[in-house]
């Protein structure tokens, strides 16, 4: 979260297109980026102030929002601003976070680590609904490839899908080029709408996609952001292809993805 101006500009966009494509939205802002490279990093313009601007969104688009926490202690916190809490990757084993979370009754997003099998998320999974609450996802987002590179195991999303649960798939986190010797994170962003496609065709329930109408100047994550003009444009093609997926598997009766 920039600030509340970067924050509707891009709300408003990405409502306006999933609108038109009948696309359920959900607006994702972290209210601090606690996982940065180097110390004078940009991390956030402050929490209450940047989870009071997620409210916002919501109330103004009248759309669900997800953030990320950080600590157990962060739960109870988020969880009175936005309708998913997100646990991040490098948290996705920590015990205490995930039952913090589930306890708040939220919708629950495990990012699965760089570093961890799809089989291994079950136990993620199961924390949370141990703890009382089976409103929970899962977000492929790459794994690890070398120091400097992640890659997309497709095989993994159906296999957490038999988790009985949606599976997401992180495209711009997948497109990655983290440990840079500069210390900012790099990103291949040309390869965006092929992470997606390839997605979209495995059965993948959803996708997180970082946009930005000026993805050069982002304080986050910018180098493997796609341009907020290009939205639709992407969004467009991924429905179509999409519902021909659906019709393909229906044709042959063979089973579907998900609607």
């Amino acid at each position: 979260m920039e600030g509340e101006e970067m924050a509707l500009r891009i709300a408003e966009k990405a409502a306006e297109v999933t609108n038109d494509l009948k696309i359920p939205y959900v607006f994702k802002g972290s209210y601090r980026k606690a996982n940065r490279s180097r110390i004078d990093s940009f991390t956030g313009i402050g929490d209450e102030k940047a989870l009071k601007i997620l409210r916002k969104v919501s109330e103004t688009f009248d759309i669900p929002t997800i953030t990320d926490i950080h600590s157990a202690s962060e739960a109870a916190m988020a969880a009175e601003y936005v309708d998913i809490l997100q646990i991040p990757a490098f948290l996705c084993r920590q015990t205490d976070i995930l039952v913090a979370a589930a306890k708040t009754g939220k919708v629950v997003n495990i990012k699965k680590g760089q570093f961890l099998a799809p089989e291994a998320m079950i136990f993620a999974i199961n924390k949370v609904r141990d703890s009382g609450n089976d409103q929970v996802m899962v977000t492929e987002r790459g794994t690890t490839f070398g120091y400097q590179d992640l890659i997309v195991d497709y095989r993994g999303i159906p296999v957490m899908q038999k988790m009985n649960v949606p599976v997401v798939l992180d495209i711009t986190h997948s497109l990655q080029q983290p440990n840079q010797a500069t210390g900012v994170t790099g990103g291949k962003p040309e390869l965006i709408e092929t992470i997606a496609k390839a997605g979209i065709s495995v059965g993948c329930d959803g996708i997180f996609l970082e946009t930005h109408f000026d993805p050069a100047n982002a304080k986050s994550d910018g180098a493997n952001m796609l341009h907020l003009d290009h939205l639709k444009s992407l969004l467009t093609k991924l429905s179509m292809l999409r519902r021909t997926v659906l019709n393909l598997h229906s044709d042959y009766n063979i089973s579907s993805p998900r609607a």
